[in-house]
């Protein structure tokens, strides 16, 4: 839209900028020195000479030419507002990575926007400063110049005293568009959203009145540090670093419009949440673990791995509260199927993780012992279930699923309103899929229902939550493996 050349043009109504006091100052025929001239050359009140209207018409001539000048400084105020706006809200949005990229790519005028963005406090008040320059001198030549004019132009079709009112009226009325529209709000939504452009477009004209107005800017940034200090505000710098509400706030308005896919927006609010969850959340319970028992034949052993498709599995005497070590199922690779084997030989010894430690700690720790497996126990040091590799990848990526996974989802429709839940299933996926306020210190919805009904669950037991009502359908031992989930906006339905 602008060449090269823009920072010249700029820097060019700067200089207007300072010499447009005097210019207004010098147009301003009450104070000149030319004053009584002109009041002796007025025509006598007793007897007027015909040729007198000559001066007159001279006086009303150069009042138009001094106010057409002053409207046109009033517009070349406003543009001088917008560019200190433009370059201030510029400078607050680029990040200083941006500069230092155009600098490298040498795009003309990064070494001074670099220059301006490291003196970021100076830089802002030399802008501040332009804006109140900007509006102050709008405020004195704008408003008489519309008036000077809107009366020239209507000021005898209405008695003095109203059009006087009136014209001011409209003229404070165009001078205010004209102030917010043009040197407001156009240059600081096009600097938000083009701060780069912005930046180097006014930088040159910027770093010029920064240098002429230094002084003064040391002397008002002193000022203003004395105030701050009286009210216990600390002027230490404008940037502070973004918490992480406000990181996800931002990921998310970036996935609005489209500067992330669904997928990276998924991934990059995983890994926040990634450092919150610990091994209790994402193991498997002890229910569910399959195991080798030390006395249990190398024939059972290969048709329960058959069965399963682990990869691994503890090896135990008895029951987990014994484990002995950890068989990999390519240990097993190459033994007949009646090879007399002890497992205790090729077995690894067991790893314990305590059940409150954080996922980003068990990645390390599979890391540092090269062991994809561990057991989770509790602060009574029981053995509450197991926990793997992929277990703790699956919090960033999802479910990852081989070609021998048969898992089930935890939440599948059944219906308008109505829902299947794992009991296995995690309390937070189960929140967030079905929209409901679940509460409960507990990890699993087969533990909500639980805390919540106060007993053992039984299959056909029907518990009311918030919102919802929950059926047990399955039970396995003392937990509900499927539940049945009805949302009160569901359609009712006759049994």
């Amino acid at each position: 839209m602008f060449g090269s050349r823009q920072p010249a043009i700029l820097s060019g109504l700067l200089v207007l900028l300072l010499v447009a006091p005097t210019l207004a100052a010098s147009g301003d025929g009450g104070d000149s020195p030319n004053a009584p001239l002109a009041a002796s050359m007025l025509p006598d009140e007793a007897g007027e000479d015909p040729g007198s209207s000559q001066p007159a018409a001279d006086e009303d001539h150069g009042s138009w030419q001094k106010n057409l000048m002053l409207t046109g400084l009033a517009f070349l105020l406003v543009a001088i507002n917008g560019f200190f706006v433009a370059a201030e809200f510029a400078f607050v949005k680029i990040r200083g990575s941006q500069i230092q990229h155009f600098v490298r790519e040498g795009r003309p005028f990064a070494k001074t926007a670099r220059w301006l963005a490291e003196r970021l406090e100076d830089s802002l008040s030399a802008c501040q400063l332009g804006i109140t320059i900007a509006s102050l001198a709008l405020g004195a030549v704008g408003e008489p110049a519309f008036h000077y004019l809107l009366d020239m132009a209507i000021g005898n079709l209405l008695p003095p005293a109203v059009m006087s009112v009136l014209s001011w009226t409209i003229a404070l009325t165009i001078i205010t568009a004209l102030h917010l529209v043009i040197g407001e709000q156009a240059p600081k939504i096009f600097a938000i959203r083009k701060p780069e452009k912005m930046a180097l477009w006014c930088s040159v004209p910027l770093k010029i009145f920064f240098i002429m107005s230094y002084p003064l800017l040391r002397l008002l940034n002193w000022c203003t540090e004395v105030i701050l200090k009286w009210l216990g505000v600390d002027s230490a710098g404008h940037e502070t670093p973004h918490t992480e509400e406000e990181i996800k706030a931002l990921l998310r308005e970036a996935h609005v419009h489209g500067d992330l896919t669904r997928s990276e927006h998924h991934l990059i609010n995983a890994v926040f949440e990634f450092d919150d969850m610990v091994c209790r959340r994402v193991m498997v319970p002890r229910a569910d673990v399959s195991f080798f028992t030390t006395d249990q034949p190398w024939s059972e052993c290969l048709e329960q791995a058959k069965r399963t498709r682990h990869t691994r599995f503890p090896l135990c005497e008895g029951s987990l509260d014994h484990v002995v070590g950890v068989v990999h199922i390519k240990d097993l690779t190459g033994f007949p199927a009646d090879a007399d084997i002890n497992l205790r030989d090729i077995a690894r010894p067991p790893k314990q993780v305590p059940d409150e430690m954080p996922i980003s700690r068990l990645l390390k720790h599979f890391q540092g012992t090269h062991q994809h497996m561990a057991f989770v126990i509790d602060e009574y040091g029981t053995v509450i279930g197991i926990v793997t590799m992929e277990n703790v990848l699956e919090q960033i990526v999802g479910k990852v699923e081989d070609e021998f996974d048969l898992e089930t989802p935890d939440v599948v429709p059944d219906g308008a309103g109505v829902y299947i839940v794992q009991g296995s299933a995690p309390i937070e996926s189960v929140r967030r899929t079905l929209k409901l306020e679940l509460q409960g210190e507990v990890d699993t919805f087969s533990g909500l229902l639980v805390s919540v009904e106060g007993e053992i669950l039984e299959a056909g037991d029907k518990i009311d939550l918030d919102g919802a009502t929950a059926e047990v359908l399955e039970v396995k031992g003392s937990r509900a493996t499927r539940v049945r989930v009805r949302l009160d906006t569901a359609p009712a339905t006759v049994d």
